[in-house]
């Protein structure tokens, strides 16, 4: 089976995501700078996951560079993997909608840090497929991103329920460390 259909599709999946987001935001009441204020909340977590589902889009389109060929375990598990960045619309409407209130940011988190585990396992799968000489295996031998992004999802988690802007701080450290794309996959397949 070949990878294009997957990617097309992961394309418009995360296409859709990011065109329910913005249909969120609404219009300012008024015509002046202040009254874009009520809207900042909504503002701040359209823009954060915009970024997220760009990251997730970004190391997908590497990721499957380095994919030869896709079978129905990847087909299942990059489903799992929409399935939960397709929840981030609603996680950020609630996030925004309650200006960042402690139950819907652990939600968010819960989000976020499903989407991780789900594109780990679609990783695993692939690996798997291809072979432990693959080209995906040789480029991710260090999982050091990894894990640190799981250390400070379940930080997040934990501290949202106390400290919800401090959650969010370690949501945004975690888009931070991903904001470049993955460079092991590039550098593995230009020296193939």
């Amino acid at each position: 089976m070949t990878k294009g259909r997957l990617e097309a599709f992961s394309d418009g999946v995360m296409a859709i995501i990011i065109t329910i987001m913005v249909l969120e935001l609404k219009v300012p009441e008024g015509s002046n700078w202040a009254s874009l204020k009520p809207l900042l909340p909504k503002l701040i977590a359209y823009i954060f996951s915009f970024i997220y589902v760009g990251i997730y889009w970004n190391n997908h389109h590497h990721l499957f560079q380095a994919v030869k060929k896709v079978n129905g375990s990847i087909l299942w598990a990059n489903l799992h993997l929409l399935f939960w960045l397709s929840l981030m619309p609603i996680a950020t409407e609630w996030i925004g909608a309650t200006h960042f209130a402690k139950n819907p940011v652990a939600m968010y988190g819960i989000c976020l840090i499903m989407s991780a585990v789900a594109y780990t396992i679609l990783e695993n799968l692939i690996i798997r497929s291809e072979g432990e000489n693959s080209r995906l295996k040789e480029a991710i031998h260090s999982k050091f991103k990894e894990y640190i992004s799981i250390i400070f999802y379940v930080l997040g988690i934990v501290v949202s329920f106390f400290y919800p802007y401090i959650a969010i701080g370690f949501y945004y450290i975690v888009a931070f460390i991903w904001l470049i794309p993955d460079r092991r996959i590039e550098k593995s397949l230009k020296e193939n």
